[in-house]
């Protein structure tokens, strides 16, 4: 019946001249990839007409024999259609799979598909790290493992400008530890028995079942909101949050989880995308936090999104709250940029999402862009900012000539949506990249979203010079200039971060194959359709991951120096409390925290070594126009790194607590107990302790970059400012003649001392001190002055 409807409409469409694709003879209804007047869709037919199949754009990027007259023939076949080594070999029914896209995406886009294979989201590079950190730092320092393996390019052909290729190389030379020429394959998941003889390998497992679920290589985990496409598609093809299909093309199950939500393209401001009749540009935000709702969190913490343990709220149903990213959440501050309508690809550039062609140890490496980028400082504007300020991966800000605008952009960049008024020119990076959205304009910066919206901002030297700045701001961020030589902006801007204490991870060996290695199953692709598509229960490996934790925090985050040597908002990395459990059931290793020697941070003769749990410094994604207060960092022991009131709320925990019928000096009366909280023999202190009393650091700070570390006692004298209200109260109201005077007048004159004016008082307080103190130096010194030539002028008289 097929074929006889196909012949049909084919003899038709030949008839009158009106079917060049055969491929909507089945996919009728669907949406066109991009709009046929587009530049995009020009290019796509004119590949389609170089091939020889005139009008049929499906076959540039899928391949396919559409002449053919059944789905399983079509679906198949070696393509003829293009010479050269170029365009679809075989039928790709994902076209922007890594594993070919440089047959499909690469024929227009070379330049981003050759940059992807390195970049953080297809490497993992980082995250690998991390773990491998955290289950006894096997690799060191180094970052020696990605997904799998390879090499960085010639150093000519990195993308991007002259200045940034120089910044990178220095940086590279800098931190080589982190921007390795060659990474080998991650190894492959152990076997039960070969963690019987090393529980460590169990690392692998853990990677593989767990963390390694997100790159851009596979399709990653089908659960609600984690649905996505593979490669280029990861962002660049939309999916909703239960994978469902809501286009025309009737031969696509709208019941069926999986699929894009439209066949469309969503890429800059220019391409407009229909859902239903309703117009959107740019990737949503959604799109990124597919992925980014672990680890660090910042997709979605950006939406002001925060992980809870409760279902609350219900719906009109009585059901709690649904799972998004396998959890539930409370919804807290928004991120300013995302509340103003910013999406993601607003601030993050070309070279931060696609790569720039060569490995990049971790977050930091990969990200050209600083906040002072476009907002600049109160004394300067960004174009007078040199290159590299606020990235200085050295403790000093950096210094030097102003590093201007551009109106250049590489080939590359004028793929994407450039602004027709270019103005006085483009923003620049830290690194020296145009920002293409971000345009001068005079004193302003015109910002050109990918959502269609133009916003104004005015830099913060401009907002200064037309008193728009709070009394507060101007303190912090223009007479402190501590504040804006040594802290990132978001160290006071993000008032909150999640804070997931305590990683207790579980492997469990006894149960024989239960999981699936993610990993090896986007390695396995025939024409780019990798194996978790079909089933992922021919990539079971040995062993079951559970993760749990202690307890979860998001206000007011620790602060500790970040790789770039500047003071950073601070959470919990990856704090792994390993439980092993061997193929006979029994534990080979439980509530272990490894401990590591040589690090950073301790002394050269320390032979107890670190713990391996890390806390990391980051960008939170939160940031808020009014920051947090000064008290919240100046009083605070956790924001010195000493923990949570000072590591004191919680027992000993490396001490078992048992629960049960027991006497007043805690002797039990029963036999049958069970152990409430086992123990975690390496944890002296709390998770949220970075120093103990003593200044010593007790567990990793940052395990990427050499100058991640926690903050040292010079910086800690400077911030701690406990006890300043006893250095006024202690007096207070009678324990000193002036005071007491003082004290009673107020109160006989009805002075009524609220906040505003205990403020006042001491502010005239300080005044008054400082005005005695210089005056009576200046007063005492001119009488010593005046006594010592009285005395010069009375030895002269005496010796004339």
């Amino acid at each position: 019946m097929r074929k006889i409807i196909f012949l049909t409409l084919l003899s038709v469409g030949l008839l009158f001249g009106a079917l060049e694709n055969e491929c909507i003879v089945c996919h009728a209804g669907i949406k066109d990839i991009r709009d046929k007047n587009s530049g995009m869709m020009q290019a796509i037919l004119q590949k389609a007409d170089e091939a020889g199949a005139k009008g049929n754009d499906c076959i540039v990027c899928h391949g396919g024999s559409p002449e053919a007259t059944e789905k399983s023939a079509a679906h198949q076949g070696t393509i003829t259609y293009f010479k050269e080594n170029k365009g679809p070999k075989a039928f790709y029914p994902y076209p922007a799979s890594p594993w070919i896209n440089a047959n499909t995406c690469g024929m227009c886009h070379p330049n981003q598909v050759a940059a992807q294979e390195n970049n953080l989201m297809a490497t993992e590079q980082g995250k690998i790290h991390g773990a491998l950190w955290g289950f006894g730092a096997k690799e060191g320092y180094k970052h020696t493992y990605t997904n799998f393996g390879g090499k960085s390019p010639d150093p000519h052909k990195r993308l991007g400008t002259k200045s940034y290729q120089n910044y990178m190389d220095k940086l590279a030379k800098l931190e080589p530890q982190g921007f390795l020429e060659e990474t080998k394959e991650l190894p492959a998941a152990p076997t039960a028995e070969e963690v019987e003889k090393d529980p460590t390998l169990s690392v692998y497992t853990y990677l593989r079942q767990e963390c390694l679920r997100c790159h851009t290589g596979g399709k990653g985990r089908e659960r609600r909101g984690d649905y996505r496409g593979i490669g280029c598609a990861s962002c660049h093809i939309p999916y909703s949050n239960a994978g469902l299909y809501e286009g025309n093309d009737k031969s696509i199950s709208k019941k069926e989880d999986g699929h894009m939500l439209v066949h469309a393209i969503q890429s800059s401001r220019e391409v407009k995308v229909s859902v239903h009749d309703i117009n959107y540009s740019g990737i949503p935000v959604e799109t990124c936090t597919t992925c980014h709702n672990r680890g660090k969190r910042i997709g979605v913490s950006y939406q002001g999104l925060m992980e809870t343990s409760y279902q609350a709220t219900f719906d009109d149903k009585g059901n709690g709250q649904p799972k998004l990213h396998t959890k539930r959440y409370l919804h807290l501050t928004e991120d300013i940029h995302y509340s103003k309508g910013m999406l993601c690809q607003d601030c993050h550039t070309s070279n931060d999402m696609h790569g720039d062609g060569f490995f990049r140890g971790a977050n930091l490496g990969a990200v050209e862009i600083e906040c002072q980028d476009c907002h600049g400082t109160t004394s300067k504007y960004p174009w007078e900012l040199p290159l590299g300020y606020s990235d200085e991966f050295a403790t000093k800000p950096k210094t030097g000539t102003a590093r201007g605008t551009t109106k250049t952009l590489a080939a590359y960049l004028k793929q994407g949506a450039i602004p027709k008024d270019k103005g006085d020119g483009f923003l620049l990076s830290a690194r020296g990249n145009p920002l293409t959205k971000a345009v001068r304009k005079g004193d302003k910066v015109m910002m050109h979203l990918s959502s269609g919206k133009d916003i104004e901002l005015k830099p913060l030297k401009l907002l200064k010079k037309e008193n728009k700045i709070s009394k507060e701001g101007l303190v912090a961020m223009d007479q402190i200039q501590a504040h804006t030589d040594k802290l990132e902006c978001y160290t006071c801007h993000a008032t909150w971060a999640p804070q997931c204490y305590g990683c207790h991870v579980k492997v469990d060996y006894s149960g024989g194959k239960q999981n699936p290695d993610y990993l090896a199953a986007s390695k396995h692709h025939v024409n780019g359709k990798t194996g978790e598509v079909d089933t992922l229960k021919d990539f079971l490996v040995d062993g079951k991951v559970t993760e749990t934790r202690s307890y979860l925090r998001w206000e007011d985050p620790a602060l500790s120096q970040n790789g770039e040597g500047r003071i950073s908002p601070t959470i919990p990395g990856c704090q792994v409390t390993l439980t092993v459990i061997g193929k006979d059931g029994n534990a080979l290793l439980q509530n272990h925290i490894f401990k590591i020697k040589g690090v950073e941070g301790r002394d050269a003769n320390d032979t107890e070594g670190i713990n391996s749990i890390v806390m990391s410094p980051v960008q939170p994604h939160t940031v808020s126009k009014k920051s947090r207060t000064c008290e919240s960092c100046h009083t605070s022991l956790k924001a010195q790194g000493k923990g949570i009131n000072g590591g004191k709320y919680f027992s000993d925990q490396s001490k078992t607590t048992i629960v049960d019928l027991m006497r007043a000096d805690k002797k039990l009366l029963v036999k049958g107990v069970d152990e409430q909280i086992p123990a975690i023999p390496n944890l002296k202190h709390d998770y949220s302790v970075m120093i103990d009393e003593n200044g010593t650091q007790v567990q990793t700070v940052g395990n990427h970059w050499k100058l991640s570390q926690a903050l040292d006692k010079k910086t800690r004298d400077k911030l701690d400012r406990q006890g300043a209200c006893l250095a006024c109260h202690q007096e207070l109201p009678s324990n000193d003649l002036a005071v007491s005077l003082m004290v009673h007048t107020a109160k006989y004159a009805g002075v009524h001392i609220d906040n505003e004016m205990h403020k006042t008082i001491v502010h005239k307080s300080i005044l008054l001190s400082a005005w005695v103190q210089v005056l009576g130096g200046l007063f005492l010194g001119g009488g010593l002055v005046y006594l010592y030539m009285r005395r010069r002028k009375q030895m002269r008289c005496k010796n004339d």
